[in-house]
C-alpha cells in the first residue's frame, strides 16, 4: 500500500511537508517499503488516510534514501512514524518511555486514527507533548 501514500525522496521535500502545512497534523513514516513491519504499517495507514484527510496528512520516507533525519531524530527502528503540527514536533505519551515516536507497526485502523485524533487536539490546544488513549506499556501483559 505504500505506492498509493505520498512519498517524499529527499531532505527538503520533508522540511517544506513540516512547514508548509498550518491547520493538519504532519504525519511522517520513517522506514523501507520492502520492511515487513513498514509493509503493515503502510496498510494500516492507507486504510485511515481518506478518514483523516480533514486533519491530517500523511507521508512516508525512505530512510535509506534520505539519511538526512536519521541522527537527528534516531531513525534506528524499522518502522518509525511521528507527528509534527505547525513545524513543532508533537511528543505522544504512549506508557513506554519513549514519547518522541511510534516504532512498532499499528494493525488496528480505529487505535491509528484515535491516536491521530489525540494528537490533533492536543497540538491545536498548543501542547508539546499528548497522552495516548490507550498505554502500550508491557506491564499489563505479565
Amino acid at each position: 500500500m505504500s505506492y498509493f501514500l505520498p512519498h517524499l525522496t529527499n531532505g527538503w521535500q520533508v522540511d517544506m511537508a513540516i512547514l508548509s502545512e498550518e491547520d493538519r497534523v504532519v504525519i511522517i513514516r520513517f522506514g523501507r517499503d520492502w520492511d515487513p513491519q513498514c509493509m503493515i504499517m503502510d496498510e494500516t495507514l492507507y486504510e485511515v488516510a481518506e478518514k483523516v484527510k480533514n486533519f491530517a496528512v500523511i507521508y512516508l520516507v525512505d530512510i535509506d534514501q534520505v539519511p538526512d533525519f536519521n541522527t537527528m531524530y534516531e531513525l534506528y527502528d524499522a518502522c518509525t512514524l511521528m507527528f509534527f503540527y505547525r513545524n513543532k514536533h508533537i511528543m505522544i505519551d504512549l506508557g513506554t518511555g519513549n514519547n518522541n515516536k511510534v516504532n512498532w507497526p499499528i494493525e488496528d485502523s480505529q487505535e491509528l486514527i484515535d491516536m491521530i485524533e489525540v494528537v490533533f487536539r492536543g497540538a491545536r490546544k498548543g501542547k508539546g507533548l499528548v497522552l495516548s488513549v490507550k498505554d502500550y506499556s508491557t506491564k499489563y501483559k505479565y
